[in-house]
């Protein structure tokens, strides 16, 4: 029996070009990055748009995905092999154009958690994948330090005589950690004698649910990073008047934190295809996409740019098209729909431990998630869409045959892809059905449109979220949410995009809820705002902003020898 090597052995065992050949394929000389070591850079994104617009704009292709099962699907691995694959192509016509990825960094929490990296898997992954997937740049950490000076600016106000009036009771900011520690969740900070502050409760986020994860992903630059910044709600006064963090006078010191953190970090596939992995966001509390300014730059830079977003396209699509987009001014040219059979097996009702059995009914019966996706992307938002199967070792040929019958029964592209196991080769059959997609369907910027109107009540956009993208029949808001909506539309913060927090495992709020379900309500249980992001954010259902560990989680099985080298990441 064929031993199947695991991604980090397949990664240790990839020979890299170094940084600055990378940065070469891009047209940047050694003036333009800063390399943290020979395989990693930070980019100067300043002398990126310093150089002339592209006569052809880059075409931008978001890779999302169906409702995954909880062992999730290999869309990153999709969009790094999809990037290698379309390299390959241009590659052998001779086009000279060229193809970069952007992605979101991984979150330590996850990585020692049960989650895993995000760095791809087999052959389409991105180096150096421990360095990724173990601090990187240092990106995050910067991000939590920014978050806790703010957090210890507004405690020592408080304490220093409280100029603000600040209610304690009413302390919006948390404090922030990049890893799973459910014992932080909720916390009391400042027990003790008088001199070690103010008691009251408080306590942690991990550093991706932050709202400066948010901030530093959607500025587009060092200005507008730093009006963000001042721009958050911290908490109210004693008279319910909003306190921003410019008040404190804390957006200076929190943007000389993030300044080198901001630039975008460039990397490389296995087959060396340039790729800037940057932010992470996570996909329920916010909007989970890399940051703006990493897409910006790969668009100024290359031909073709990939880029994805978390969950599936109810959460992850509709989020970057209606926040990032919009708040961007970012055009997206097409789609490519991740699907598995297991996925789809998954929403026809089969258990996950009986996903690697071939199953044709509950295929069938899973087919209504995947096109009412597909539907999402071309009726909502106007966008083309090729699916790309995402091949697993279990599935059958008659499975095979199934979805893609059903998806060209319906004038759906659709391709298998094989690339965790060849790379972009397994992938070139998925490129050809893009390029001819793009080639055949060249969209005016107006022909991509927006969800809904921001000038709505902010009911009527959760609503038409809920109908219009889940298929629901209608929402439900509790009087707590409701109240707070009356507070928002008082301080006029009403006007703003929608981030709903829900399951990712239906288009429901119910995570038992599978397939395309139908005569649901959506439920609004809470309500709160990032007024530095600028969305408002929709509570549906239990979400953690800190996640715990699990019984066994990977860390137990992480280690490092004596010279340095690491085992057990994934």
């Amino acid at each position: 029996m064929t031993t199947v090597p695991s991604d980090i052995a397949i990664a240790q065992n990839a020979t890299l070009q170094s940084i600055n050949s990378i940065a070469a394929k891009i047209g940047l000389s050694t003036n333009n990055i800063e390399p943290y070591g020979h395989y990693k850079a930070k980019i100067n994104s300043n002398d990126v748009f310093a150089k002339p617009v592209k006569a052809k704009r880059s075409k931008l292709i978001l890779v999302t995905a169906i409702n995954p099962t909880p062992a999730g699907e290999g869309k990153t691995t999709v969009t790094i092999g999809l990037a290698d694959a379309l390299n390959r192509v241009h590659q052998q016509q001779k086009s000279g154009e060229i193809t970069m990825v952007a992605l979101r960094e991984p979150s330590l929490g996850p990585v020692f958690g049960i989650k895993g990296g995000a760095a791809g898997g087999g052959y389409a992954q991105v180096l150096p994948m421990e360095d990724i997937n173990l601090h990187f740049t240092g990106d995050f950490h910067a991000i939590s330090a920014a978050n806790n000076l703010l957090a210890a600016l507004l405690d020592n106000h408080i304490y220093q005589g409280n100029e603000l009036n600040i209610d304690p009771k009413q302390v919006l900011w948390r404090r922030a950690v990049d890893m799973n520690d459910r014992q932080l969740r909720n916390t009391i900070s400042g027990m003790g004698k008088t001199t070690d502050g103010v008691m009251r409760e408080d306590g942690f986020d991990i550093t991706v649910a932050s709202e400066v994860m948010a901030i530093f992903c959607l500025a587009t630059d060092l200005a507008d990073l730093k009006q963000r910044l001042g721009n958050i709600l911290v908490a109210y006064n004693r008279d319910k008047q909003p306190i921003y963090a410019k008040e404190l006078k804390a957006q200076g010191a929190m943007a000389a934190l993030l300044k080198e953190a901001l630039q975008p970090n460039l990397v490389q596939t296995i087959e060396g295809t340039p790729a800037v992995v940057h932010g992470g966001p996570f996909a329920n509390i916010a909007h989970g996409c890399n940051s703006v300014i990493a897409t910006r730059v790969a668009m100024h830079l290359a031909d073709y740019t990939l880029t994805e977003a978390g969950f599936g396209s109810d959460l992850g699509a509709q989020k970057f098209f209606d926040i990032k987009c919009q708040l961007s001014g970012l055009t997206p040219d097409a789609v490519v729909m991740v699907a598995t059979i297991r996925a789809l097996k998954y929403n026809g009702g089969i258990a996950k431990d009986e996903l690697t059995t071939e199953n044709l009914l509950a295929l069938e019966q899973g087919l209504p998630n995947l096109f009412k996706h597909i539907e999402n992307m071309q009726n909502v938002y106007g966008l083309p869409v090729v699916v790309a199967i995402n091949h697993f070792i279990s599935d059958t040929d008659a499975e095979v045959d199934l979805i893609t019958q059903a998806c060209k029964a319906k004038g759906i592209e659709v391709a298998l892809t094989q690339v965790w196991e060849k790379g972009g080769a397994g992938g070139e059959v998925l490129a050809d059905a893009l390029l001819k997609l793009l080639d055949n369907h060249d969209p005016l910027p107006s022909q991509f449109r927006l969800a809904y109107d921001n000038d709505s009540s902010v009911e009527d956009k959760i609503r038409t979220i809920a109908q219009r993208i889940y298929g629901a029949k209608d929402i439900a808001i509790s009087s707590l949410a409701q109240s707070k909506i009356n507070r928002l539309e008082a301080l006029k913060l009403d006007k703003m995009p929608i981030c709903i927090a829900k399951t990712q495992y239906s288009l429901s709020d119910n995570a038992k809820l599978l397939g395309r379900p139908t005569g649901f309500d959506i439920h609004v249980h809470d309500i709160s705002i990032s007024t530095g992001a600028g969305f408002i954010i929709v509570i549906c259902g239990s979400i953690m902003k800190m996640p715990g560990l699990p019984k066994h989680p990977s860390a137990e099985r992480i280690d490092v020898d004596d010279v340095g080298n690491i085992t057990g990441l994934f």
